[in-house]
């Protein structure tokens, strides 16, 4: 009995072994096209990139260590890793910061998914879709770009523009035609002097007839002149019946009017200030004796504010005696700054939604300890909040690193010729990109940057892993 035993037991053995063969057989069946699709997209591109770091620009001839070299010594690499730089040390920080107050802000408002679905739908869009988005905001004309509109609103309140700014490369000398000169400071005066009694006429030219209608300029007209009051006229010396007779005043020429004039003497004191009418006419009166010119002063022409070229090639150079590369390694790129803000606009509501679901977790109890014992919102905010936050605030933070370490999409879409090889918004990835597909294709020095790019990421991808799994 007990031989039948053991046999029935090494029976029920062999059947669960077989059983249990089995199912890692199917198992096998299931890993098997993911581990062949792994090792075609991922493993064998892999290992050929690095075998093609130590070859020439052909992918012909064996070149050891000279790809990495040069990597290292030329102004080009160096730029792009100057701007990747830049990305790691100012986004991460500021979308983190972004993402906790957007959070800590939905607990607290009505209509909280309102909220944060406004906030979280850029991510929905492709990062091509949201950069021709911000092309348009960033656009240099003030009337087109948000940007420098709200620049210019700005700037106008502290700074107001004249009645008549000039155009860009325009200057008030430009203006004159008849019977004015200029003066000092930019000032156009009468080029004849004029006393107690007297008119002064003054032609201008280069602005447009449109601009004065704007205005409301009415057709010119000379003030009757009185005792003791300088008269005189400010008009568009330019008729289109007599295109060639200038100082004359024709029915089709209109007034400048709200020029603001000053009466000066010869010494330059000014005796007294005044305002064109609606046909450009002035009148100085008690002007007393002695000669005078009558001055248009350079306020009347400053231009208004034209924009800022956020997506151009200026910068924020530091100071100092610095040589050529030292400046432009150091120098902070204004496009860089411009493709900051659109991004922070695309991922802050990521940040912002991973944080909520961090602080929806937290322990309330502790929280309410907190303001039993009189602490302040800020307080409590500052010192339990923030500490059972960090786990959370680090898994973004370094998400974020890892995202900007391979930023590529918004600097192609945005930044255009600026994101070749040696461009100002050239990062580490753009580079890889063109040298690889683009222009003067170089797979040797393509494929040592991206064993460069690879490295750099892989250690924050394990610490990201690592905090993710709690270990």
């Amino acid at each position: 009995m007990a031989v039948v035993a053991v046999d029935r037991q090494q029976g029920r053995a062999g059947r669960k072994g077989m059983r249990h063969g089995q199912h890692h057989l199917q198992s096998l069946a299931f890993l098997v096209p993911g581990a062949i699709l792994l090792l075609a997209i991922v493993v064998w591109p892999t290992i050929a990139t690095v075998r093609y770091s130590f070859y020439n620009g052909t992918a012909t001839k064996a070149v050891g260590l000279s790809n990495y070299k040069s990597l290292f010594s030329t102004a080009d690499t160096l730029i792009a890793f100057r701007n990747n730089v830049i990305w790691v040390l100012v986004f991460p920080f500021i979308v983190t910061v972004i993402g906790l107050v957007f959070a800590v802000l939905s607990e607290r408002i009505r209509w909280s998914t309102a909220f944060k679905t406004v906030i979280f739908l850029p991510i929905v869009f492709s990062v091509t879709a949201s950069s021709l988005v911000f092309t348009q905001i960033f656009q240099l004309d003030p009337h087109v770009g948000v940007l420098n509109a709200i620049v210019q609103t700005v700037d106008d309140w502290f700074s107001p523009p004249g009645a008549y700014p000039l155009s860009a490369g325009q200057s008030a000398a430009s203006l004159a035609t008849s019977g004015v000169v200029v003066a000092p400071h930019g000032a156009l005066e009468s080029s004849k002097t004029v006393s107690a009694g007297g008119t002064v006429k003054m032609g201008l030219t280069g602005i447009s007839a449109d601009t004065l209608t704007v205005l409301g300029a009415r057709p010119a007209k000379v003030p009757t002149p009185s005792a003791g009051t300088v008269t005189g006229l400010v008009w568009r010396d330019f008729s289109i019946s007599n295109p060639s007779n200038i100082s004359a005043v024709y029915p089709d020429e209109n007034g400048f009017a709200d020029l603001h004039l000053a009466l000066v003497r010869s010494d330059g004191s000014t005796v007294a200030t005044t305002t064109t009418d609606a046909f450009g006419g002035f009148r100085f009166a008690d002007v007393g004796p002695g000669n005078f010119r009558v001055q248009i002063n350079a306020s009347n022409f400053k231009p208004s504010f034209s924009g800022t070229f956020w997506l151009g090639p200026q910068s924020l150079t530091p100071t100092g005696n610095l040589s050529q590369t030292a400046e432009a390694l150091l120098s902070i790129p204004l496009i860089d700054i411009s493709m900051i803000l659109a991004y922070l606009w695309i991922w802050a509501g990521f940040t912002m939604v991973v944080v909520a679901a961090g602080l929806a977790a937290l322990d309330r109890e502790a929280l309410e300890a907190a303001h039993v014992d009189g602490a302040t919102e800020w307080q409590t905010f500052r010192r339990v909040t923030i500490p059972m936050l960090a786990p959370v605030l680090t898994v973004v933070l370094v998400t974020m690193v890892i995202n900007v370490l391979k930023i590529f999409d918004i600097v192609v879409n945005l930044g255009i010729d600026a994101s070749q090889p040696g461009g100002q918004a050239s990062t580490l990835a753009s580079d890889v990109y063109y040298l690889g597909f683009g222009g003067g294709v170089h797979t040797g020095l393509a494929s040592a940057l991206a064993v460069i790019l690879f490295v750099l990421v892989v250690p924050a991808m394990l610490f990201n892993l690592k905090r993710i799994s709690g270990k």
